[in-house]
């Protein structure tokens, strides 16, 4: 183990000028990428005579760092960063850019720096120079840190074909849907025409409290907000943690039970989860949840109906704000739908058990 100081040390500032370089945007996943393929537009300043000109195999900080917003450059010998970044030569005598880059992204450093970090502001709190450099990361041989990539990019791979195969697998539910009960924009089979706020007798979204000011650690009862509800499932791995007092505070004004819908209204909008699991947890606010009859909507179905083009376009339209997007309650029950009788619907959901066990036993098998 080594301290940082000793793999990198500050880049010198070199501005773009009246070059011509690709614009690299950070992400929290996927570290460095071209800015058109992040916002498919241009968002950065007409005027980029001052930002900063990165080299391939560099260090870019971005913040908060807490939130793992550092890459190595890997992806174009030369590109142009916003100002506010930070850049540092890498000594690759001894450490390899990309292995550097994993061993500054893992959870024991993420913890670090949250640990570390100074400031009352939330998203502002900034993380001393000293400090950063003192953090200590692993490096063993050249040849290991090789090994070690290797690895980690099979890993990757593998993941990224299993994603595949899911992705399949989620197509194959979404034309069953088209299958079984047409397109909802045209409703062939003439289904009862409806609406979430007719369906739903209690719409309510979580109290509003800066996520940034609310635990990570486990402990207390889960906080999950818009980033929580992925890829089909509650994502707890990533949520905030709130205190048993905070939590009865919470599910006061908004109290999500098994069987209920989650549905995003605020940031990424229009995302439904139907809730699957006992485990007890609070929404924030950007998170509203659904209660509906049971006896006339079932719950994959509902779900599968909000998420499908028909209801997810209707709240893209309703959604207000650019910057901060919302879409406030009583324009989510505005949303149109339609119910066709029970027992299909009860049938799409078996379907669905069938394709979701199929996910479960594939996922064992690898």
């Amino acid at each position: 183990m080594v301290e940082l100081g000793t793999l990198i040390h500050p880049a010198k500032y070199v501005r773009c000028g009246d070059g011509e370089y690709p614009v690299l945007s950070m992400t929290m996943h996927d570290g460095l990428v071209f800015q058109d393929d992040k916002f498919k537009k241009v968002i950065a300043s007409k005027d980029r005579s001052g930002y900063k000109l990165v080299y391939r195999n560099q260090l870019v900080i971005s913040f908060p760092i807490d939130e793992g917003v550092l890459a190595a450059q890997r992806i174009v010998d030369a590109g142009i960063v916003s100002p506010a970044y930070g850049i540092w030569d890498i000594d690759q005598t001894q450490v390899l850019p990309e292995f550097l880059e994993y061993s500054l992204r893992c959870e024991r450093a993420l913890d670090y720096y949250k640990a570390k970090l100074r400031g009352s502001t939330a998203r502002r709190r900034s993380l001393p120079t000293p400090t950063l450099l003192a953090f200590s990361v692993p490096l063993p041989e050249i040849k290991e840190q090789q090994q070690i990539l290797e690895i980690i990019h099979h890993v990757k791979a593998t993941c990224g074909l299993r994603q595949q195969e899911l992705q399949k697998l989620d197509e194959l539910i979404k034309a069953r849907f088209v299958e079984m009960f047409g397109d909802p924009a045209t409703n062939p089979f003439g289904w009862v025409e409806t609406t979430v706020g007719d369906e739903c007798y209690y719409i309510k979204d979580g109290p509003h409290k800066s996520l940034a000011d609310i635990g990570k650690e486990n402990g207390g009862h889960p906080f999950i907000s818009v980033r929580n509800i992925v890829n089909g499932y509650i994502d707890f791995s990533t949520a905030r943690y709130i205190s048993d007092d905070d939590y009865a505070d919470a599910i006061k004004k908004c109290h999500p039970e098994k069987g209920d819908m989650l549905y995003s209204k605020g940031g990424t909008t229009g995302i439904a989860k139907l809730i699957d699991i006992d485990e007890p947890f609070a929404n924030w606010v950007h998170v509203a949840v659904l209660k509906f009859d049971k006896e006339k909507l079932n719950g994959l179905f509902f779900e599968n109906m909000l998420n499908g083009a028909y209801c997810y376009d209707q709240s893209q339209r309703l959604t207000k704000g650019i910057a901060n997007r919302d879409l406030v309650l009583s324009a989510m029950a505005q949303i149109k739908m339609y119910r066709p009788p029970m027992d299909l619907q009860e049938q799409f959901s078996d379907f669905v058990n069938q394709v979701d066990k199929s996910k479960f036993l594939e996922n064992s098998n690898t």
